[in-house]
């Protein structure tokens, strides 16, 4: 008895046919494969590439408040662009420094029983008026930001 020879089925039938069950399944996988990858990937390049600021240019003015929200011997935080500031009004008149601890780059606050700016992560005191570190951990002062009063609102000017 003689066997019969049989032809393989080609993997990708011709045009005009429909694909198969198997056809549809790689696809499929293909698929999944791709969008995984690109979900994966899409985070991990946004993290990478950070979006362009235009609130943060050079020769910006942000209004900070009015005078009737920061009294003498008070401070608060406000952001200029994506950068926190705080802005103090002390008896020398009202001053503006980099929110960021020198230490380590914890947020600061105005410490009002003291009159000073505290860092509540470990213990750093700043000058209201200078910024210059008076006791703690900071090695350096707090980055001054330009202010100007007009009539009764604060601006922070970046330089």
């Amino acid at each position: 008895m003689e066997l019969e020879r049989t032809e393989a089925v080609p993997a990708v039938p011709p045009v005009g046919v429909p694909a198969g069950r198997r056809t549809f399944l790689r696809w499929l996988l293909g698929f999944s494969v791709f969008s995984t990858l690109a979900m994966v990937a899409t985070p991990v390049l946004g993290f990478l590439v950070p979006p362009k600021s235009t609130s943060n240019q050079a020769g910006g003015r942000v209004l900070a408040g009015t005078t009737a929200d920061i009294p003498v011997g008070s401070g608060n935080v406000v952001a200029m662009g994506s950068t926190p500031v705080i802005v103090t009004n002390t008896a020398q008149g009202f001053h503006a420094f980099s929110a960021v601890c020198t230490h380590l780059g914890c947020i600061v606050a105005f410490d009002s029983t003291l009159g000073q700016i505290s860092c509540p992560c470990h213990g750093g005191v700043f000058n209201a008026s200078t910024g210059a570190v008076v006791s703690g951990p900071p090695p350096a002062p707090l980055k001054p930001v330009t202010v100007v009063v007009e009539k009764d609102q604060i601006f922070l000017v970046n330089s």
